[in-house]
């Protein structure tokens, strides 16, 4: 993890490109879009997963609304998951009567368009205030708002990449825990004659500068996630396969029970997951 983030930073730093600036001098909307799409997905040996004696199945099915667009200074991306189709017990923690629903929102606010300013430099094309909003719904798992900065940077072969570093605050406890890092890519690197295409698409999570206990509770200082996708598009469809890997996912030490959720933690590995999607 530490590795991918350095190399990344590397990449930006050395970067002798000059990216395009994000200029809205003149109007504030006219890179407006939105898009919707819906992905059914299958999660193999998915994190974090806990163990409460009752053996539950560690893949799942799951139904994603994911969404995003740009509306004058507000860029946003989120989606909602609706888990375990069909079943009685949400088997993604292993909880009976667990959460099925599990959201995320990242509305990023663009100091650019703001100001009306342009804080352009180097390889950073736009500056953003970021926040980050995950939410299961539950008192007991995760229910955390980030806030900090964010920046578009254009990185060689990559293109544009979002990157964003916020102070982690913990809904739940009412109190702040540590910091993330954040950034997300989707690169199209194979082009088909009918207009289809193949992309490298992921992101990576990286949380640090915790304290091993939180109100009490034990946790890791540093952990994180580096999801690694390849996806075919087409205008309507696509069907991806991502590779995930984890280490002390959500600060949840890896085999600790001494935790807010009061169960050994399955944190670290590696998760497979399937999707197919429409897009709207």
């Amino acid at each position: 993890m530490k590795k991918s983030l350095l190399a990344l930073a590397v990449i930006a730093a050395s970067s002798a490109s000059v990216a395009n600036a994000a200029d809205y001098s003149d109007d504030i909307y006219k890179n407006d879009h939105k898009w919707l799409q819906f992905n059914a997905m299958y999660a193999i040996d998915e994190k974090a997963q806990f163990d409460f004696g009752e053996g539950t199945e560690k893949d799942h099915n799951y139904l994603e609304m994911e969404f995003g667009g740009r509306k004058g200074v507000v860029d946003l991306y989120g989606y909602v998951d609706i888990f375990d189709l069909g079943e009685d017990d949400s088997s993604n923690n292993n909880k009976k009567g667990a959460s099925k629903l599990f959201m995320k929102l990242a509305p990023r606010f663009s100091i650019d368009g703001i100001t009306g300013q342009d804080l352009s430099f180097g390889p950073v094309q736009e500056v953003y205030f970021s926040t980050l909003f995950n939410w299961d719904g539950g008192n007991d798992i995760v229910n955390n708002s980030f806030w900090g900065v964010g920046a578009d940077v254009e990185l060689p072969w990559f293109g544009k990449v979002g990157m964003n570093l916020y102070g982690l605050y913990d809904i739940n406890n009412k109190d702040w825990n540590g910091y993330q890092f954040s950034t997300n890519w989707f690169k199209p690197f194979h082009f088909f004659d009918n207009g289809s295409f193949l992309s490298y698409q992921g992101y990576i999570d990286y949380q640090f500068g915790a304290d091993d206990t939180f109100k009490g509770n034990n946790q890791a200082t540093h952990g994180g996630a580096m999801f690694n996708g390849l996806y075919w598009h087409s205008d309507n469809y696509a069907l991806g396969y991502g590779l995930k890997a984890y280490n002390n996912v959500y600060l949840f030490e890896d085999g600790n029970a001494n935790n807010s959720v009061g169960a050994v933690a399955d944190s670290s590995g590696i998760s497979h997951y399937l999707s197919a999607t429409y897009k709207f």
